[in-house]
């Protein structure tokens, strides 16, 4: 048998596999792949050169080689050696790393490079630490053009592994900075954490998509605007404090035509959403942890409503609307306004996600580097945007804080949004456009900045029915009451009544 030769194994040749392989050896690395199809292999391998090799590197094609055997793939690596899963999440992933142990070492590096949730990726750091293999769960972030070209990438798991493999993450990373050479990766913390946060950017991602189409319902339902100007205004707002990448393929979808028809090919797709899940994940997550990620759970609903068109064909000819449909005021000054209500929902969206990640931290005993993870999304990823270098400079002024919206630059920019995005909010109720995601951010904002809410009468019903307790502002805090509210009514004698249908 020859000696090991290559740098890494990638396991799953579906497009974002291949991609990443691609990326590796355009960098100088040299990779075995494997699929469990092996024609799949065999049709790879015969494509290379092909679009995504970077002809600048001499010998791409010649380090990147095909196996059909996994025993014969792990021989073939460098000790210690490092094997990368880019499989369906789910038990694909634990098919896969059950088959590839016989053929690793204790030592050797697993990492797992797909949407995997993250409990399964801490089952699998602590069984997989037991047997001493060290393990990775990196999340990657970007799409197939990101893989290709640099992801962003978040890894978390063994912590003696991120030597071993931050060489190749790093190199294959988007890179940001005025030099182009911060490398949009970074190790993230313990066990699934890499993956969690993952799971974060990509439940911010659902906040964002869902606010922008926002956005636009209500400038072509309220305002009448053609393709063409929302093509100006997305356009106008890549070039403020709105600019994103989100934002910018945005605009170029207003001017995509259908070679078909020639008609705008955004009017010709069906307004049924779908999902993958992650967002899903993050909102379930957050009713475990019991915080108030409200935007993005409306999010998740709202592609769940949009799925259900039969229904809402049959109900549009039953339910009724307002009278009035469309914004008769100053229409300029509306536009302005709704671009004010999104960046300000915008804003709500990332501090619910890092409230989110910082009560998993604490629940899971993880240690995060808030800042850092900002920077690992400045590039190469489907959120980035300009003010992620405001939240590391926000953690970096102060590591212990609570809520994004407390700091200056949070604060400021939602005080001078405010009153467009309540304009806008109240206006969209008005007109009868369906607004979850400005609502749902408004409305977290307006809860969290009160130091007082009904959740006094709701204990009060929770003690009165259930005897569930209550606790009492003129007493500590730590002690519990009861009251007999049937003897504290003002008719105490009379006993409790069944509302009855009239």
């Amino acid at each position: 048998m020859s000696e090991p030769q290559h740098d890494i194994a990638l396991i799953g040749l579906a497009v974002m596999g291949q991609n990443l392989v691609l990326n590796m050896a355009n960098h100088g690395h040299s990779v075995a792949v494997y699929n469990r199809t092996a024609s799949t292999t065999e049709e790879f391998i015969a494509s290379l050169p092909g679009e995504g090799v970077d002809k600048v590197h001499e010998g791409t094609v010649d380090r990147v080689k095909g196996y059909n055997d996994l025993g014969e793939l792990c021989a073939s690596l460098k000790s210690p050696r490092k094997v990368m899963i880019m499989v369906k999440a789910g038990p694909a992933v634990d098919a896969v790393i059950e088959a590839i142990k016989p053929h690793l070492d204790k030592g050797d590096v697993i990492i797992d490079g797909g949407n995997s949730y993250f409990v399964d990726t801490n089952r699998r750091y602590d069984e997989l630490t037991k047997e001493g293999y060290l393990f990775v769960g990196a999340g990657v972030s970007g799409g197939e053009e990101g893989a290709l070209k640099g992801p962003s990438i978040m890894p978390g798991g063994s912590k003696e592994a991120w030597p071993l493999v931050k060489p190749i993450m790093q190199d294959i990373a988007a890179k940001v900075g005025p030099n182009h050479d911060v490398p949009c990766c970074e190790w993230v913390g313990p066990a699934g954490s890499g993956h969690y946060v993952k799971m974060v950017h990509n439940g911010i991602e659902y906040g964002d998509m869902q606010l922008i189409c926002e956005s636009y319902f209500l400038m072509k339902e309220a305002l009448g605007l053609s393709n063409d100007e929302l093509y100006d205004v997305f356009a106008s707002w890549n070039k403020g404090v709105l600019a994103s990448y989100l934002i910018e393929i945005t605009r170029d979808i207003f001017s995509a035509k259908d070679p078909e028809t020639g008609e705008a090919m955004v009017d010709l797709i069906l307004d049924v959403a779908k999902q993958k899940g992650t967002g899903k994940w993050m909102a379930q997550h957050a009713l475990d942890l019991g915080v108030p990620t409200t935007l993005i759970t409306e999010a998740v609903y709202a592609r769940c409503l949009a799925a259900q068109k039969d229904e809402r064909e049959r109900a549009e000819k039953v339910l009724k609307g307002p009278d009035q449909t469309k914004f008769d005021g100053d229409r300029d000054a509306f536009i302005d306004a709704v671009g004010d209500a999104l960046y300000a929902s915008k804003l709500v969206s990332y501090a619910q996600g890092y409230v989110q990640m910082q009560a998993a931290a604490a629940e899971f005993g993880w240690d995060l580097a808030y800042g850092d993870i900002a920077l690992m999304w400045r590039g190469g990823c489907i959120i980035r945007s300009v003010f992620l270098d405001d939240i590391k400079a926000a953690f970096d002024k102060n590591p212990q804080l609570e809520n994004l919206l407390l700091d200056d630059f949070f604060k400021d920019a939602i005080d001078k949004s405010q009153s467009a995005w309540r304009e806008v909010v109240q206006n969209g109720v008005r007109l009868g456009i369906p607004m979850p995601g400005f609502t749902a951010a408004l409305s977290y904002y307006d809860g969290y900045r009160r130091s007082r809410l009904p959740a006094n009468l709701l204990q009060a019903q929770r003690d009165y029915f259930g005897a569930h307790t209550y606790q009492r502002l003129d007493k500590p805090r730590e002690e519990t009451f009861h009251s007999e509210w049937l003897d504290l009514r003002k008719d105490p004698g009379e006993p409790a009544e069944t509302p009855e249908k009239s």
